[in-house]
């Protein structure tokens, strides 16, 4: 668990049904149609909750965006494509994605990014 400015921050680990390992969830929030492919950083809202914002340059058509959130993901985190899975809110700039890499790689990751 990560702790940022008194806000606690859960990615959770735990099995998931479409990959082999244990996976994190990470909840993004992504702008597509962007002047460029980019993890912008970390936003909390006031209630608490904390999202990884995303730009890509994809439009949101025929799940070409998606493919893109998870593109960009796997290189941020220096893994495959196919160990990237959007978990929920396909349709929705709201989503949370299943990431086969350990805990501790998520959190060395999410750590570095910057809180906007």
């Amino acid at each position: 668990m990560l702790l940022h400015d008194s806000v606690v921050l859960s990615p959770t680990t735990e099995r998931c049904p479409t990959m082999p390992n244990a996976c994190v969830t990470c909840a993004v929030h992504v702008t597509p149609k962007s002047g460029k492919d980019q993890v912008v950083g970390v936003s909390c809202a006031d209630d608490g909750t904390c999202e990884v914002r995303l730009r890509v340059t994809a439009p949101p058509d025929n799940g070409k965006a998606n493919k893109a959130v998870c593109k960009l993901m796997a290189s941020a985190l220096g893994v495959s494509k196919g160990s990237v899975s959007i978990k929920r809110g396909e349709t929705s700039h709201h989503k949370m994605l299943e990431l086969d890499i350990s805990q501790a790689a998520y959190d060395a990751w999410y750590e570095t990014l910057p809180r906007v």
